[in-house]
């Protein structure tokens, strides 16, 4: 288990040069273009509060909430009890979850008004766990960002998982995958892409 949990700068967005701010003023302009929000004003009305979310992992069935808002930062402690929550079920392993997983579902929460829990599929998945997924499931990557703690498999109680979809495709931060049979998106913190 990696014990260093401020590895990155928490004010930048990993990969990329915008600071949380930035991401969310943007991720609001693509949102407001893709008609998910009603104008800029809106959005900028709606970030700048603070903002629960509610998490419910379905492996474990345990519940976490989380205080978000733009205009702070996450301290270590909220990101030890996310990388906690989020830990490979299978084997007990704890990774450093990327912190702009956070805003990615914290821009997601906005966008689709949702006022409901993320039931999480997937966190962290150890390379033992990935190999074995591999071994008995189509469409696992080799090298998945799970294991880097820069993915996550959702669905939420209050929206449909192809409205979930929209929003992240809208937000361009990341992969998104739409898993329509099984009723889930894999949303991730690498390079814009979507299947």
């Amino acid at each position: 288990m990696s014990t260093n949990m401020n590895s990155h700068d928490p004010h930048k967005m990993p990969g990329n040069s915008l600071s949380r701010r930035a991401f969310l003023t943007r991720a609001g302009m693509a949102a407001v273009g893709a008609l998910l929000l009603p104008s800029a004003d809106a959005f900028a009305k709606i970030v700048s509060r603070e903002r629960k979310l509610s998490f419910h992992n379905l492996n474990t069935g345990e519940e976490l909430t989380l205080l978000c808002c733009p205009q702070q930062y996450y301290d270590r402690r909220t990101l030890r009890q996310f990388s906690h929550f989020l830990r490979d079920h299978r084997t007990n392993t704890i990774h450093p979850v990327d912190p702009a997983l956070i805003d990615l579902l914290y821009a997601v929460s906005v966008f689709t008004r949702s006022r409901g829990t993320f039931q999480v599929i997937s966190g962290y998945r150890s390379p033992e766990t990935n190999r074995m997924l591999r071994k008995i499931k189509h469409g696992v990557a080799e090298h998945s960002l799970h294991m880097e703690g820069k993915a996550i498999d959702i669905r939420m109680s209050d929206v449909s998982t192809r409205t979930i979809q929209k929003a992240a495709l809208a937000l361009q931060q990341g992969g998104v995958g739409y898993y329509r049979r099984s009723n889930f998106v894999h949303l991730d913190t690498g390079r814009v892409r979507s299947w």
